[in-house]
């Protein structure tokens, strides 16, 4: 199983964003889907995540400004981000967890690469 991520880049404050993160694989199903964020000298920390059941979790530093959603048939998790504000400046990490896929002894969580998200004039 492969966590996939695009979107990222460099941005000017109040402008926007879109993260994709695809899992491949033969996968049955997944619990939940999100993304974390990590700035530098920071711990990683949740930004959003959603259930399969449609469940929705953000943190309160991205509410009213980021959207999260998935595709459950295409296994895809998308981060919709408007009003960037230069602290939102971290690597996005994308996170599945309770995954049932053919191969995996675990069901999670398991992480993307990361991708760069700066938000600077």
């Amino acid at each position: 199983v492969q966590l996939v991520e695009s979107g990222g880049g460099l941005v000017q404050p109040g402008g926007s964003l879109r993260l994709s993160c695809a899992a491949s694989g033969r996968i049955f199903s997944i619990g939940s889907m999100g993304w974390y964020r990590q700035a530098p000298g920071k711990q990683r920390e949740l930004v959003a995540t959603v259930t399969s059941d449609g469940s929705f979790n953000y943190a309160d530093s991205v509410k009213g400004r980021f959207t999260i959603s998935r595709d459950n048939a295409k296994n895809l998790v998308v981060l919709q981000m408007n009003s960037l504000k230069p602290e939102d400046t971290a690597v996005y990490y994308c996170n599945v967890d309770g995954m049932v896929a053919v191969g995996l002894n675990s069901g999670g969580p398991y992480w993307g690469q990361g991708t760069q998200v700066t938000v600077s004039s």
